[in-house]
């Protein structure tokens, strides 16, 4: 199978690392719109740098990850011509582009992928598996950190969506996909504390959302722009049959103030691709089977457009002071 990486950047460049070592990849095609990337990246990871065109020709299947602006006229340029697509969250920022092309998906009877990667992490499987079997028993709440060690840099700001589109978008579609359930009504709200330069694009840089499900469970959510200590993502589940954590381990960059409590062991992760490196790795694995037909696709655009409509939920609470019921948005 020959697969395109349209987009080369920090997580295109990792993406094609990942497919080049996939079994049953023959050859991966890169191109950038910044045609000396795509040509340093192929010489350095061994890979055919190709124009856009060569790309979504020759490909059998093509993963997305150019920037957001991008999104979507990749996904309705590589569907309509029978290709198979991957893409990395999310379709876009805004909710009318967004169902633009969940129409034109299903219109065409296209093939997508989008890229939810905690999806596919061993912790969030388990937590989903858990819930499926019963063994939580009646869910009551979920607590979910979301940690930056550091804030982007200023140019990433404007074009990002803010906070919650983002950054907890992810937390958002991990909610659904863990419980199976969905956001039913939100109440979110912010704040600029450490970083004034979120305030010049009306972005925070500190959130925290409460979450009712339709099932009556209430979800909690923290996010943050900076930690310290490190990257840090997690996600509590309490039900009448068990409380579990996904996200604790050797690396979580959090530290006990009880006498005798011992430190954690290893070093926090300082990056996503650290933290979910096993994630991205089946999640691209996933895409193949995709691509083969042995699997139908483990994210839809549907998904996608469904976390985006919680964010937007959420800043529509933050702006207007007031809970804010799903039905109102999109």
């Amino acid at each position: 199978m020959q697969v395109g990486v349209v987009g080369v950047g920090r997580i295109g460049s990792y993406h094609a690392a990942i497919l080049r070592d996939l079994p049953g990849v023959d050859k991966v095609l890169v191109t950038d719109a910044k045609e000396d990337l795509a040509e340093a990246v192929a010489t350095d990871l061994g890979l055919v740098a190709e124009s856009l065109e060569g790309v979504i020709s020759q490909a059998d299947a093509v993963v997305i990850t150019a920037a957001t602006t991008a999104h979507a006229d990749l996904i309705i340029r590589c569907v309509d011509a029978g290709k198979v697509t991957f893409c990395e969250k999310p379709i876009s920022i805004d909710l009318p582009s967004t169902e633009r092309v969940v129409e034109h998906v299903k219109s065409v009877g296209g093939k997508v992928q989008m890229g939810f990667q905690r999806r596919f992490d061993p912790g969030y499987q388990a937590a989903h598996d858990l819930v499926t079997s019963g063994g939580l028993g009646q869910l009551y709440t979920i607590r979910m950190a979301g940690h930056d060690p550091a804030p982007p840099h200023e140019s990433y700001i404007p074009a990002s969506g803010g906070l919650f589109r983002d950054f907890s978008v992810h937390d958002f579609d991990a909610l659904r996909y863990v419980t199976g359930d969905e956001v039913e009504s939100v109440y979110a709200d912010g704040s600029v504390i450490a970083f004034p330069v979120f305030a010049k694009y009306d972005d925070i840089d500190t959130g925290a959302a409460l979450l009712r499900l339709k099932s009556g469970a209430l979800g909690i959510l923290s996010v943050t722009r900076h930690n310290p200590l490190g990257y840090d993502i997690r996600m509590e589940l309490h039900g009448s049959g068990d409380s579990v954590v996904v996200g604790w381990d050797d690396h979580t960059p959090m530290r006990s103030l009880e006498p005798g409590a011992a430190p954690l062991p290893g070093p926090a992760y300082e990056r996503f691709q650290d933290r979910f490196s096993e994630a991205y790795r089946m999640e691209l694995a996933a895409f193949l089977e995709f691509a083969r037909g042995e699997r139908p696709s483990p994210c839809t655009v549907e998904d996608a457009r469904e976390a985006l409509r919680v964010a937007v939920a959420c800043d529509v609470s933050r702006a207007e002071g007031r809970p804010v019921r799903m039905e109102e948005i999109g």
